[in-house]
């Protein structure tokens, strides 16, 4: 699907596309269709004006999104502090072979506080990650992460994480990739400069969510460039739910926007994306 998208040069399309699969926008669309057919089937619109303010309160709860995440991405474990020495043994005994690699996750093209382009939240919480496994393993970094489909143009992910990782962090990135727009292209444009460098492994570092989808784009492209790579996942964001129970299925922010990041992995999983 996504090929077509190329294709057919409409992948600026994908952010509608997604919007429109995601809540609340099929759980509103069917609320209407059941107040349609109020005027001929009184009983069954109610039963539809009910099915969709079920789905539209399930899709903002916490629980549902932790379930969705947990049954249909089976993200992998975060990596064991035996899995990070393993790491770190690694690259003392091959210098030049391993990588840290961040994916981007949004950035802001202006944040007026700064007066200069920002990370966000969750392109953040990656980078401070990827900086705290390149130091723990002694592994070079590299961020990837351009203007999105979605976003206006402007400062790319990877040029912001690369001010951000010197200045606040004392991290200077080895490999910045600023132009990509997606996971696909997140793989294709990193494995070429990887390539270029020798590197052999890499430790790829995004949320759980992410991690299955793009473990799998960089091993095709891996693939696909005959380059002997093999691809360490080290996901995050993987803490279960701390509220009550009950809590967890009440509405919240938090559950509707990590419902909608799962059902997104998931819809770009069945299309190739």
């Amino acid at each position: 699907m996504n090929d077509l998208f190329v294709l057919l040069g409409i992948q600026s399309w994908k952010p509608v596309l997604a919007a429109l699969l995601l809540p609340p926008v099929p759980w509103l669309l069917l609320m209407l269709v059941g107040a349609r057919m109020m005027y001929w089937r009184r009983s069954l619109s109610w039963l539809v004006i009910l099915l969709g303010a079920t789905g539209l309160w399930l899709s903002c709860t916490t629980a549902v999104g932790h379930w969705l995440e947990e049954v249909a991405l089976k993200p992998p474990a975060p990596l064991s502090a035996e899995r990070i020495a393993e790491i770190r043994k690694l690259a003392a005994a091959t210098p030049g072979k391993v990588a840290i690699v961040v994916l981007g996750g949004g950035r802001e093209p202006v944040a007026p506080e700064y007066g200069l382009s920002n990370l966000k939240d969750l392109s953040l919480a990656r980078l401070h990650y990827g900086v705290w496994l390149a130091r723990q393993t002694g592994a070079p970094l590299m961020y990837s992460g351009g203007v999105s489909y979605a976003d206006t143009i402007g400062t790319s992910e990877a040029e912001a994480a690369a001010r951000i990782a010197e200045r606040d962090y004392g991290k200077p990135l080895t490999w910045s990739e600023g132009e990509s727009r997606d996971t696909l292209e997140n793989a294709a444009r990193s494995v070429a400069m990887l390539k270029t460098a020798g590197i052999t492994d890499v430790v790829l570092v995004t949320h759980g969510f992410h991690i299955p989808r793009a473990v799998r784009a960089f091993q095709r492209e891996a693939q696909r460039v005959d380059m002997p790579m093999r691809v360490w996942a080290a996901p995050m964001g993987l803490a279960p739910p701390g509220e009550r129970t009950a809590l967890r299925w009440l509405p919240s922010n938090d559950g509707f926007r990590r419902v909608r990041l799962v059902l997104h992995e998931m819809i770009g999983g069945l299309l190739g994306a």
